[in-house]
């Protein structure tokens, strides 16, 4: 029963905040990216500029260690044009140009200095900050320009011990019953009543990851196309690194795919199992860090490809939970408040640090005013005794916002099985589910934040326990209540019209299933794939629409004018034409132009199988429906410098292609491809012998890495350029890009080398001014692990066209000597972007050379 509500003031000045807090509600307190008016005491107590410097940065370097820490910029961008954009695809839009914009803007400065300073860094929009390794000379450089409000460490959250140790519920298939916490919340009800599964929303998670795969995730997947195959681009991301190159999304954890499924699995799990749903893997396992949050933050807003580039705010999800948080400071309210004007709604766990009675142990960001924070109750309605409750220790503000149901919650877990545990993590996307549900059913609300929140928190069931503060009403244990959607969608504005129908097929009848819905009008979309029996429901906004049926394999219908009323109940059903087919083969070529074998070959927006390059290069599709389609040809490992071909196909007769693969390139337009050998002899030795030893040498010209201009760079033994410092020790080679140091480097052969009696290091430089080539050259050096096999190899630098070339001679069949256990290639100075030739691969030949072509010097 819903108690009568006394006049209160709104949740206004609380901008949304997003859902996040996972089955661990990270241990540790987090960054703070500090506002005006935050303060920072050191241990030492001393302060090396105006800015407010973390004490635990001040600790590290005061040791004499190096800390890394973020750089966060006074200058923020101006959202209020993103809050004023009508559309959710609008706002989305505008916010993202808007921080682009102001961080391109104000990081100009800073950036300038730290490549003068040889320091690698990482630059962020959506909080306007830098991500930076360094002494403590360089943190009072940082903290005395006035552009700089705060500097604060890099840390990493584990997950909460509460999580660790959850009650594993059975591993079963399916579930024809909803489970208690759908129940719970009124969510079946609105099924019913309202036939609303939150169809035409799309849902994120910044998580763990999520096994997308999965039976009761597998069909709602917006990187779904069909009969088995799959796009993640846009639908995807892990700047983690933890799933590998290919793209493919995965869940080393668990948790994500267990919150993914409370807000839209199948089987009675999903609070909106009508939703889309996308991912970004902000956590590495059991740990989440800055850098992927912040990474996963950005992407949330702008989703991009698979390898971060190329992005697309219109394709930003409508909703996204967040179940992790940790500490009592601000950090992630930029991200928040950026998806907010964005119009995107977040929740955010409260945190599992609660013992049922003391006050203030909600943590952010779900204690942070501008989140909606969500605290758990049990199937008894009884808070839990790990629930985080108020006031917020970051700000004094009343917190949770709201609670749902948290303990012994069923949900979806990799293996392809079930599992119940407990937290805010799992009440969280209970939360975001329901948003789903009334967005849904009320389209005028979508991107509109402070009005869903009044809706949800009108339509939540007073619980009176005022032991920390507040009111009946609204409280720092239960916030406004438990969470009724049920009520809320009662509640919400009866601003749509239904439109309901069948899409078949012309010819036979039969109905088809994947097929997409799309409405149009104006900038507002709304779309929807029809169900296994062809069926779809579009609640739409009372307006003049242009709709589009489409799937693959039959013709577009297209209807204009199509006008829908407040409170209509339309029936639109569709025969769509079967197009008739055709066969596409051709020659998939590298980047020399010879045939390449092993090329997987796919059609990335059409649900067919791929096929692999045979031995002369050759692919064919036997089967292709007509429309227009894009094509990919990938290549095989090793890649070296073959890049991924890709191109638009219409299919209207049968087609036959060329693929002839680009050269590859790093995120910044570096690029490679193989060139004739022209070898330089080394004329001057460089006074650097043994093992694990460097020697600075004088660049006769400038040389650009990554637009930075050096005049200096040091030589290794192990076979590296270092742009940044010596960096000794660095015997064991990796792959790049790694955080890891080394970082600003070429890798002419990174390898455990040693520069002995029978070896040497020696440079030369050959032409005129303005197109002078400068070498440095390893002879004859050894291989530690075998000192009787030897290498010898060079790099080249042109000044006149900034081309770096790599060169190796006297290559035998000799394990080592083949690249088989080294690093080729070049990395940016922050470690986060590279332009790998080859790792631990056998692919050197005798008299082979590979020239970089790199970006030009900023």
């Amino acid at each position: 029963m819903h108690l009568p509500r006394a006049p209160r003031r709104r949740a206004a000045a609380w901008a949304a905040a997003a859902a996040i807090t996972a089955a661990a509600v990270l241990a540790g307190s987090a960054p703070a990216f500090a506002r005006p008016g935050d303060t920072a005491t050191t241990a030492s107590g001393k302060n090396t500029g105006a800015a407010r410097i973390d004490s635990a940065v001040l600790d590290t370097v005061g040791r004499g260690q190096e800390s890394t820490f973020f750089v966060v910029l006074k200058s923020q961008a101006d959202l209020s044009a993103a809050r004023g954009k009508r559309t959710h695809e609008d706002k989305a839009k505008s916010a993202f140009t808007s921080l682009r914009k102001e961080a391109d803007r104000s990081q100009t400065s800073i950036r300038s200095f730290l490549d003068k300073a040889r320091v690698g860094y990482e630059p962020y929009w959506i909080a306007n900050a830098l991500k930076v390794t360094g002494d403590e000379e360089l943190v009072g450089r940082l903290a005395a320009r006035d552009d700089v409000v705060s500097i604060r460490q890099e840390r990493t959250y584990h997950l909460d011990k509460v999580e660790e140790t959850a009650v594993a519920g059975p591993a079963v298939e399916s579930a024809s019953d909803p489970e208690w916490g759908i129940k719970d919340i009124g969510a079946d009800q609105v099924w019913s009543r309202y036939d609303d599964r939150g169809e035409g929303i799309v849902i994120a998670n910044v998580d763990s990851g999520v096994q997308y795969d999965h039976p009761a995730l597998k069909g709602n997947y917006r990187g779904n196309l069909g009969d088995g195959t799959f796009s993640h681009d846009y639908n995807w991301y892990d700047p983690t690194g933890q799933c590998g190159t290919s793209g493919t999304p995965c869940d080393n954890n668990g948790h994500g795919t267990h919150t993914m499924g409370t807000m839209v699995g199948a089987d009675g799990v999903g609070v909106a199992p009508g939703a889309k749903w996308i991912a970004a893997k902000g956590c590495e396992s059991s740990s989440c860090s800055d850098s992927t949050l912040l990474a996963a933050g950005q992407w949330i807003l702008a989703p991009t490809d698979h390898n971060g580039l190329n992005p697309k705010p219109e394709l930003a999800p409508d909703i996204v939970n967040n179940s992790w948080g940790g500490g009592d400071t601000t950090f992630y309210q930029d991200i928040v408040e950026a998806w907010n004007a964005a119009g995107i709604f977040e929740a955010f766990a409260a945190g599992n640090d609660g013992n049922g009675t003391t006050c203030s142990t909600a943590h952010a960001p779900g204690s942070q005013a501008p989140a909606y924070g969500v605290g758990a109750y049990d199937v008894n309605g009884k808070i839990a005794a790990f629930s985080g409750f108020g006031p917020s220790l970051v700000d004094g503000s009343a917190k949770p916002n709201i609670s749902a149901p948290g303990v012994n919650i069923r949900s979806t877990w990799p293996g392809s099985s079930y599992k119940a545990i407990n937290g805010t993590s799992m009440a969280t996307p209970h939360v975001a589910g329901a948003a789903a549900l009334l967005w849904s059913a009320a389209p005028s609300l979508i991107g509109k934040i402070d009005e869903t929140r009044a809706i949800l928190n009108d339509g939540a069931i007073d619980v009176d326990d005022t032991h920390c503060g507040g009111s009946a009403d609204m409280n720092n244990v239960w916030g406004e209540g438990k969470l009724d959607i049920l009520a809320s969608v009662d509640s919400a504005p009866r601003s749509a019209a239904t439109v309901t129908g069948t899409v078949t097929a012309e010819a036979t009848g039969k109905p088809l299933s994947g097929v997409t819905v799309q409405a149009q009008a104006g900038t507002a979309k709304r779309s929807v794939t029809t169900a296994a029996d062809g069926t779809y429901k579009l609640n739409l906004n009372a307006d003049t629409y242009t709709v589009q049926v489409s799937g693959y394999g039959y013709a577009t219908s297209t209807e204009q004018g199509f006008t829908v009323t407040t409170g209509e109940q339309v029936t639109k059903n569709v025969a769509l034409d079967a197009v008739p087919v055709h066969a596409v083969s051709g020659t998939v070529l590298d980047v020399t132009g010879k045939p390449l074998a092993g090329a997987v070959v796919r059609f990335v927006d059409a649900p067919l199988d791929t096929v692999t390059s045979d031995s002369k290069g050759a692919f064919r599709f036997p089967v292709v429906a007509e429309g227009s389609f894009s094509l990919t040809a990938t290549p095989a490992a090793p890649v070296l410098c073959n890049g991924v071909f890709k191109t638009a196909v219409a299919v209207d007769v049968d087609e036959t292609l060329t693929a002839a693969l680009p050269r590859r390139t790093d995120a910044s337009g570096n690029s490679c491809a193989p060139t004739a050998y022209n070898w330089v002899k080394g004329t001057s030795k460089v006074a650097l012998t043994g093992d694990e030893n460097a020697k600075a040498v004088k660049l006769p010209f400038p040389v650009s890495l990554y637009g930075v201009a050096y005049s200096t760079a040091n030589v290794t033994t192990n076979g590296l350029v270092n742009f940044l410092e010596p960096r000794l020790g660095d015997y064991s080679n990796t792959p790049l890009p790694s955080a890891g140091k080394p970082n600003g480097i070429v890798a002419a052969l990174w390898d455990d080398l040693t520069i002995d009696s029978r070896a040497s290091v020696k440079t030369a430089t050959t032409g005129t001014t303005g197109h002078r080539t400068f070498a440095i050259v390893w002879e004859n050096a050894a291989f530690v692990s075998a000192t009787s096999n030897r290498v010898t190899f060079e790099v080249l630098f042109d000044e006149a066209t900034g081309a770096i070339t790599l060169q190796y001679q006297d290559i035998s069949a000799a394990s080592p000597e083949t690249g088989a256990k080294a690093t080729i290639g070049i990395e940016n100075q922050a470690g986060t972007d590279a332009l790998q030739y080859s790792f631990d691969e056998p692919v050197l030949t005798d008299r082979s050379a590979v020239r970089i072509t790199t970006k030009a010097t900023s």
